[in-house]
């Protein structure tokens, strides 16, 4: 019994069961543990930057081919742009099954949301702007504000730079290699604490909303959830099939960040060990650190189902009868507000507020509606999130032959023989 608690997919469980309790029993100090989440998230948003751009210099560097890198990059934005696509007109066909909104009473749309309206305005200032952005004006500025994009783009750089100098930029590539792998272990060790911040966050969770907040909006709840089940099941699921790969298999071997993910609520918190793992799973270091982090900003499946979903409920509570034409163009306007939103807790809710303000015909107040349940939704965002940019790593892996399926067996292997101690 001693030796199977050691397993931190155990402690963590056993952590987020605890925290439940706790909110439930003892909400006003349930409320005060959220210092352990955001001490955590903290300590892992500090090792992200550094992590992203050593991986992404490397791999790129060592690959010294910068047509490949184009190739990796092309196909990957290629996948997000179809699979985001996808999950969003998913979202909008279930809810307009189920009609989850109808029958909802509007008068109980009773919180402040101009926080989230302010926000969206200061982040959305369209596409154009949206690009312009990634460029970074001082990348010592980005990596102090963990700024991933700006990151990616100045790493992708120096990474080609450095493959263009051939073997003068050998003894920098090992620096860097050995550099990468002293803050993976400063992960490993952070990542100890994770069951002590998934105690805090869900102990706050349900000790602010309480547990009769999941059954108050429950008809939406379990309309997002199924779909992103069966998303996953469904979609990614035969996506994985089709490149000769078991979703169940990868979900049970990345099994560990997921339930990271869901004490936490945030798929950041879960990034730089999610790259190690992949790259340990037979994907190679160039595939994993273009496609992650890239897929972080870019592929949040999870999130463009929330969006849809999210959106559509709104006016069917307020009575907005939305045509096809009219749902088509939200779906446009979602294509676009969905990229970019950070997979951080609440960033979901900005790219809503940043939604609507660009469709009027849906009143934003009714995002108060949404208040009290979009923590617990946010928790099965950030998991799809995190298996949607698993499976396209695996996928941009195999299609440019950058996948070892020895070490994809030797991983799932040794992952059974530690969890059945």
């Amino acid at each position: 019994m001693l030796a199977k608690f050691k397993n931190l997919t155990v402690q963590v469980i056993t952590a987020i069961i605890i925290g439940i309790l706790v909110g439930h029993f003892f909400p006003k100090f349930g409320t005060e543990l959220k210092v352990l989440a955001d001490v955590f998230i903290k300590l892992i948003k500090m090792v992200i930057a550094p992590i992203v751009f050593l991986t992404i210099v490397t791999g790129i560097a060592s690959m010294g081919d910068v047509k490949k890198v184009g190739r990796i990059g092309g196909k990957a934005l290629l996948y997000f742009e179809i699979v985001t696509t996808f999950a969003l007109a998913i979202g909008l066909l279930v809810v307009n099954i189920i009609k989850p909104g109808a029958g909802i009473d509007t008068s109980a749309a009773k919180g402040d949301v101009s926080a989230f309206t302010k926000q969206a305005a200061a982040t959305n200032h369209g596409f154009v702007d949206f690009f312009v952005n990634i460029i970074p004006e001082n990348i010592i500025s980005a990596m102090a504000k963990g700024e991933l994009l700006p990151i990616l783009f100045f790493a992708v750089l120096f990474g080609i730079s450095l493959a263009a100098m051939g073997e003068k930029s050998k003894s920098v590539i090992q620096l860097f290699d050995k550099l990468s792998h002293g803050f993976f272990g400063i992960v490993n060790m952070i990542m100890k604490l994770s069951p002590i911040a998934a105690f805090g966050a869900m102990s706050y969770t349900i000790g602010k909303f309480g547990i009769s907040s999941l059954f108050s909006l429950g008809k939406l709840m379990g309309s997002v959830y199924l779909t992103m089940f069966l998303f996953i099941l469904l979609v990614l699921g035969g996506i994985a099939r089709f490149y000769g790969f078991s979703i169940i298999k990868l979900i049970k071997y990345i099994k560990e960040e997921i339930f990271l993910v869901l004490g936490t609520s945030s798929s950041e918190s879960a990034l730089p060990r999610l790259m190690e793992r992949l790259n340990k799973y037979g994907c190679s270091k160039s595939v994993v650190g273009l496609v992650v982090p890239t897929g972080y900003s870019f592929n949040l499946d999870g999130t463009s189902i929330y969006l849809s979903m999210a959106a559509l409920f709104i006016a069917q509570a307020y009575g907005v009868d939305l045509s096809i034409m009219q749902q088509l163009t939200l779906l446009g306007i979602l294509m676009l507000t969905s990229k970019g939103a950070a997979g951080v807790t609440g960033s979901g809710f900005v790219t809503l507020a940043a939604t609507l303000a660009a469709f009027p015909m849906i009143p934003v107040e009714g995002m108060a509606l949404l208040l009290g349940v979009d923590r617990f939704m946010s928790e099965a965002r950030a998991i799809t999130n995190l298996i949607g940019n698993s499976v396209a790593t695996v996928v941009v892996a195999k299609m440019e032959n950058e996948f070892d399926p020895s070490s994809a067996e030797e991983s799932e292997l040794e992952f059974e023989k530690t969890t059945a101690v």
